[in-house]
């Protein structure tokens, strides 16, 4: 039976609501990601096109390498570099949604291949780090945020302090003071738990400090909100609103902002894999980039794409989650 409109307060009629249709939202977001990835790869392709230096003395042995210029001809048929621009785009485009990365100029190996091995290290950085930051901003939101000013001023000082420090500084501070003077950890190397330790709070602690100012903005709103207010007035304790009722609705702007974290904290990788000589796809994307190896560098930037559409897509499941408001949305007709 069709809906009829409804009546305001104000005795306008209202167009009728309709549940949206969760098959819709679906194909949406698998479109927006789908052009999201093609973007990606366009660019990619494009500033594969424009790098200086000739990609057939890279596949050769790079700068180093003496090859003759019959070698130099070879090569650039056998790779198709002599092929014409469109040519290289349809087939580049064509081999990537097969799964096709290409092959490493230095390795020798697929692109997947050489990244598989490295992504194990990176990967675990990258959830240790956010792990930690989300820990370090919610103990301070709750033991400061509604306790009076100078809690509060304190860890929101604490939230600015550890937001505003650059990665690279932190990082070898944290190398001279923990590693080199009272030798807690080890210098470099290695993927052992003891090892993930100051790499991790590297990217952890700047993190927890943007997290921190959005979520302690939300939760003091939230604390002066009717619904707590009602809660107090029914009995529960200031603990209970606090956990139960306030931190709910406060994690909804941290939770957008670990989409956008995902993406900064793998590139903060490329840093602290550096610092503390860590395996992972951030050695190998400076190494890529200085071997000319643009296969490598084209695939790790691809890559983190996917994993930014993912995690978007993730962030909206846990919109859902942590409020159940969402879950039935409607739109109007």
């Amino acid at each position: 039976m069709a809906e009829t409109p409804s009546i305001t307060h104000g005795g306008a009629l209202e167009a009728p609501r309709r549940r949206r249709l969760p098959w819709l939202t679906a194909v949406k977001r698998l479109l927006a990601a789908v052009l999201v990835m093609w973007a990606a790869a366009s660019i990619a392709f494009a500033l594969q096109e424009v790098s200086p230096g000739d990609p057939a003395l890279a596949v050769l042995g790079g700068s180093g390498a003496k090859p003759s210029p019959e070698q130099i001809e070879q090569t650039r048929e056998q790779y198709g570099f002599n092929d014409p621009v469109p040519q290289r785009y349809a087939e580049f485009i064509g081999n990537l949604a097969q799964g096709d990365l290409g092959t490493s100029y230095k390795f020798k190996q697929p692109v997947t291949t050489v990244i598989g091995d490295q992504i194990g290290p990176t990967m675990v950085l990258m959830t240790a780090s956010i792990l930690i930051a989300w820990v370090i901003s919610l103990a301070v939101v709750l033991l400061s945020a509604g306790h009076g000013r100078l809690r509060s001023s304190v860890g929101s000082g604490f939230e600015a302090f550890f937001a505003g420090l650059p990665q690279y500084w932190l990082g070898l501070v944290l190398l001279v003071i923990f590693a080199f003077e009272l030798e807690w950890f080890p210098v470099s190397g290695g993927t052992s738990l003891n090892a993930l330790v100051l790499p991790a709070l590297t990217l952890a602690l700047p993190l927890a400090g943007f997290l921190g100012q959005v979520t302690r903005d939300e939760f003091e709103r939230g604390l002066r909100q009717p619904f707590a207010i009602s809660a107090r007035a029914r009995g529960v304790s200031e603990n209970e609103v606090r956990w139960r009722h306030v931190l709910r609705h406060a994690l909804l702007p941290g939770v957008t902002l670990t989409g956008w974290a995902v993406g900064a904290t793998i590139s903060g990788a490329v840093i602290v894999e550096v610092i503390y000589t860590r395996p992972g796809l951030g050695r190998l994307l400076v190494d890529a980039v200085g071997d000319q190896d643009l296969p490598i560098v084209v695939g790790i930037t691809l890559l983190l794409a996917a994993v930014y559409v993912a995690v978007n897509i993730l962030v909206d499941l846990l919109y859902v989650v942590v409020d159940p408001r969402l879950r039935s949305p409607i739109e109007v007709a």
